[in-house]
């Protein structure tokens, strides 16, 4: 799987990625555990707290594409830099906001801008830039496993600094761990860096390619298969913890789970970056997208339990980000690299479009039904559909050139 690694200069840039998707995605998808007590604390509802977190789902998907075309422009060093400074900022304003506005902008803007700054399009764009072809597979998949990392040691670290700090407390350790990621930007962005482009229409403008995009099919039924990954990973986040609340639980089985769905897509990162070097990508879409239905239709089934709970996380984890590798791939075989920052980046922002439904649609359900049942059939529903719209995706076979697509 990691045989294409084979200096430490690509292991030393591919992990420095990885670490700063550490910390951004860490934070981002730990922010479920902070709704309660934002809730006790301001008495603003949990529907007007889900709005600012979904507004959040949807700037995190916006700023993709944004910051991807100024790293494809003027380099990633400055776009992933002020990335991590805004998050902190987001960070250590959130305790003095009282007002459903005042979180919008802490959490909605702020955080999510700078998290998305330092996220998948900016990485993935700057890192494939200083890989050969051969290593863009596997190293996709690792640094796609360190964001879960974030998750699976950020979850548990935060719900214990929530009981031992307060919620208050928890978000300045956030924005200071933040800042302290700053340093793994150069080795990401290093000025000099040789250029592995070696292939797409590089002679091709910004907006011409984004023209050529949007005409193609394929291009356009890779975004709806996300736009659902985004629906139901935004409502797990967001809600996990409500959920488990609902059925009588600790708060600890909901920290627990989403530091299992962490830890199960490390695992799942790393095989889909292997996969992506011997499979079709949209083959192995469909099934992640198949088994999501499966899961969750397991979980309506079963009794509520701790175990439940663990198992569901441990098997949805498994495809929770792992789809990264697989989109980014089809994206870089249909289109180049040159503006991989920017194409992959409005995929991401399609995925944010369902991930802002995922959150505020699973506010308002519980708010108006007591319950997320409705919530978790369209989460079934969607699933199966993504899987389905990925089939008639044009792709080429692994074994042929990287640089066309049938």
């Amino acid at each position: 799987m990691f045989k294409s690694l084979n200096t430490p200069a690509l292991w030393i840039i591919t992990l420095a990625a990885a670490g700063i998707l550490m910390v951004t995605m860490g934070a981002r998808q730990s922010l479920g555990l902070f709704l309660a007590p934002l809730n006790d604390s301001t008495g603003l509802g949990i529907a007007a707290i889900s709005l600012a977190m979904a507004v959040g789902q949807f700037t995190w998907g916006l700023i993709q594409p944004i910051a991807g075309a100024f790293a494809d422009r003027y380099g990633p060093a400055k776009v992933l830099a002020c990335g991590l400074v805004t998050l902190a900022i987001g960070s250590a304003i959130t305790p003095w906001m009282d007002s459903t506005s005042g979180l919008i902008l802490s959490l909605g803007l702020l955080s999510a801008m700078g998290s998305g700054a330092g996220s998948f399009s900016v990485l993935i764009g700057a890192v494939s830039n200083r890989l050969p072809p051969q290593t863009r597979g596997a190293a996709s998949g690792i640094i796609n496993a360190g964001g879960s990392f974030g998750q699976f040691i950020f979850a548990p670290i935060l719900q214990k600094l929530i009981q031992v700090m307060g919620w208050m407390g928890a978000m300045w350790a956030l924005a200071a761990v933040t800042l302290a990621a700053l340093p793994l930007v150069r080795v990401v962005a290093e000025p000099h860096a040789p250029d592995h482009h070696g292939h797409g229409a590089q002679g091709a403008g910004l907006w011409q390619s984004l023209k050529d995009a949007f005409r193609d099919r394929s291009y356009l039924l890779l975004h709806a298969g996300f736009f659902t990954c985004g629906f139901h990973i935004a409502f797990l986040v967001t809600h996990l913890p409500g959920e488990v609340n609902l059925c009588g639980l600790p708060a600890s089985v909901a920290s627990w789970s989403l530091a299992i769905i962490g830890a199960a897509n490390i695992l799942g990162s790393l095989v889909a970056g292997a996969c992506v070097a011997r499979y079709r990508s949209k083959y192995v879409l469909f099934w992640m997208y198949g088994s999501r239905a499966v899961l969750i239709a397991l979980y309506l089934a079963s009794p509520r339990t701790d175990l439940t709970f663990y198992l569901f996380a441990a098997g949805l984890g498994f495809t929770w980000l792992a789809t990264v590798p697989p989109t980014a791939a089809i994206v870089g075989k249909l289109f180049g690299i040159r503006y991989l920052g920017t194409l992959f980046g409005m995929t991401l922002l399609s995925h944010q479009i369902g991930g802002f439904l995922g959150a505020w649609l699973g506010g308002i359900s519980i708010t108006r039904f007591g319950d997320y049942s409705w919530m978790w059939y369209a989460d079934i529903t969607l699933a199966g559909l993504a899987a389905l719209v990925n089939l008639p995706i044009r792709e080429a076979p692994v074994a042929a050139p990287v640089a066309q697509a049938k």
